[in-house]
């Protein structure tokens, strides 16, 4: 998780386990059943030690749960599921765990108004423990998606076709078929590396957050395959971070001349990320204007300027790329400063 900058946590899923001594989860619930451990408490203070951000995602309905059946079956006009189960428990949650992130789910059955989802937010944001520092998700009730909330989820695996304008994120599950670890998974089913890359950059060039999903197994363990995408996401992030933590979109997102680049900005640096090596060159840029002060770096060697031609008196740079050995991630990124 060295490359993270939060981590969000299922603290129950649709089934209704809850990974906490829920008090409202009689006997089902990690402490009394299996590990018989805080999962959400132990994790919650591992994220914490490393200075990261804690996320805890909580699904509001269960699949089984008499009473929400029975609040179903009433048409929802009754909400004894929300009164004795699904609103303690996330006030135990936020008083418990003190979460910097709430990331709600399977409310999509229902309107916000059977959840009493602006009651819990009104005392989340005004009462709570974590009042001045938590925000929250768009999942609150039925026709709540892409509307009202602190970011947009939107959808499992949304992605926009143009720059939103409002902060959202995109969910993405490693497993290309599931959110939990499947025993039968294959590897052709399994995103690669170079297309993880390629969906997370794509993301924060249109100015949102990357949550990249893994589903342990039984015993906690990730799988080896999960992991090497992980380190290698890693191994990435480590030489080109730079272009994408705390970077904002840039006036004109991307363009395809020599190779597909997609840009990104940060004070008075752009970053032009790509996708497979240059086939020829020199390597062209079409958008950024230079000037007398226009310096173009690989991220690769940072200290050791490219050379460079501007296509155009207003507009474009023809840049010399350096010979460079195959990456794993197929993707770098060139430093572009004093450019607007």
């Amino acid at each position: 998780c060295a490359f993270s900058r939060y981590v969000v946590f299922t603290s129950k899923h649709h089934e209704g386990f809850t990974n906490w001594p829920s008090p409202v989860s009689w006997n089902w619930n990690s402490m009394d059943v299996g590990p018989h451990r805080d999962l959400v408490g132990e994790l919650s203070a591992a994220i914490r030690k490393r200075s990261l951000r804690l996320g805890i995602y909580h699904s509001l309905f269960e699949w089984f749960h008499p009473l929400f059946l029975s609040d179903e079956a009433s048409g929802f006009k009754t909400q004894e599921f929300v009164a004795r189960k699904a609103l303690p428990e996330l006030v135990d949650l936020v008083k418990s765990y003190k979460p910097d992130l709430i990331w709600s789910d399977g409310d999509w059955k229902a309107p916000d108004t059977y959840w009493n989802s602006t009651q819990f937010l009104a005392w989340l944001y005004n009462d709570s423990p974590v009042k001045d520092v938590v925000v929250t998700n768009d999942r609150w009730g039925k026709g709540c998606y892409c509307k009202h909330g602190g970011y947009y989820n939107c959808a499992d695996r949304y992605t926009p076709g143009k720059l939103p304008t409002h902060k959202w994120e995109k969910c993405q599950a490693v497993d290309s078929l599931s959110w939990g670890y499947r025993r039968n998974m294959k590897l052709s089913q399994v995103m690669t590396l170079p297309s993880i890359i390629k969906d997370m950059v794509y993301v924060v060039a249109l100015g949102g957050n990357y949550l990249l999903n893994i589903g342990p197994m039984s015993d906690g363990m990730i799988a080896p395959v999960f992991e090497e995408r992980l380190r290698g996401l890693g191994a990435w992030l480590k030489i080109n971070g730079e272009a994408i933590y705390a970077s904002k979109p840039w006036r004109v997102q991307t363009e395809n001349s020599t190779v597909t680049v997609w840009y990104t900005a940060k004070n008075n640096t752009v970053y032009a990320i790509f996708f497979g090596w240059p086939p020829k060159q020199p390597l062209q840029l079409t958008t950024p204007r230079t000037s007398g002060t226009t310096q173009v770096t690989l991220m690769d060697y940072p200290n050791v300027p490219l050379k460079w031609a501007p296509t155009t008196p207003t507009s474009g740079l023809m840049i010399l790329m350096p010979p460079m050995p195959e990456s794993p991630a197929n993707a770098w990124c060139l430093k572009l400063e004093g450019v607007v």
